[in-house]
């Protein structure tokens, strides 16, 4: 999926909207432990309440791998599903690989073409050869971590060149550019440095941004959307929690359904007003 077509997926749709399937078997509705796939029956309600409203889903693998062999079931059986009723949806795999040249090649194997994602999320410290072997697949995408929601980025995120002045964060933006093109490579942009949102988009002012944050973790979605949007959108923006635990009664799917409307209904009209529709 290009940019050209993820594009005309949010018109569509009229939403940026990426809905986080961060699915902890501790957290979800009590019923459903009675089912003999918790965590894929959770996702599958909650996929069909949302779909509607959402271009993109994104599993993180750290809530399946938890669960050892049973989650990875659970996560096959997911995207088995998401493939074959809403083969429209963008789906990205929030794994956040990135080793050396062989090793990134299995990574890219196992979740582009083995597992059928759309998308992964790569951790940039290792360099090109770390990345490459996730640009071979036609159509495929990598996320690359650049600037992250957490408090923890202001480790070495923010950490400057002594000569440039230039920022970690932006060195890997301008520098990753190299590898690819816009319509395989996109970066993770947290909600909560939204300020930074402008300077970021004087650097990457065609790619796709992955936007987490907003919701749970405080982002602010008008503000992402002022500085983030660009003329093909160019924005995925990630709520997890705010959606899928809105409830943990058998209203759970309802709810879910009722939050991400209200966010694809803001986001609809961000759109409308950047004329986007």
């Amino acid at each position: 999926m290009n940019n050209q077509q993820l594009f005309e997926n949010i018109q569509k749709k009229g939403s940026f909207l990426c809905v986080g399937l961060d699915t902890d078997i501790r957290k979800i509705p009590r019923f459903l432990l009675d089912t003999s796939d918790p965590i894929f029956a959770f996702n599958k309600e909650i996929i069909d309440a949302t779909a509607e409203y959402t271009v993109a889903y994104k599993p993180n693998l750290a809530f399946y791998e938890s669960e050892g062999l049973e989650g990875w079931r659970s996560l096959e059986k997911t995207v088995h599903y998401l493939r074959e009723k809403y083969p429209d949806i963008f789906l990205i795999a929030d794994a956040k690989r990135g080793d050396i040249g062989n090793t990134s090649s299995m990574y890219a194997r196992a979740f582009l073409e083995k597992m059928d994602f759309d998308a992964v999320t790569v951790a940039p410290y290792m360099g090109e050869d770390s990345i490459k072997p996730f640009l071979v697949y036609e159509g495929k995408r990598v996320v690359l971590l650049a600037l992250t929601s957490n408090k923890g980025a202001f480790d070495f995120q923010f950490g400057k060149d002594e000569v440039t002045g230039e920022k970690l964060f932006e060195k890997v933006l301008r520098v990753s550019q190299e590898w690819g093109t816009v319509d395989n490579i996109m970066y993770v942009i947290g909600a909560t440095k939204a300020e930074e949102l402008e300077g970021i988009r004087k650097i990457v002012p065609e790619h796709f941004l992955l936007v987490p944050g907003v919701g749970a973790q405080g982002g602010s979605l008008q503000e992402v959307a002022r500085y983030g949007l660009n003329e093909h959108c160019g924005l995925l923006v990630n709520s997890s929690r705010a959606i899928i635990y809105a409830s943990n009664e058998e209203d759970f799917a309802a709810k879910a359904a009722e939050n991400a409307k209200e966010t694809r209904d803001e986001m609809y009209q961000l759109l409308k007003n950047k004329g986007l529709l």
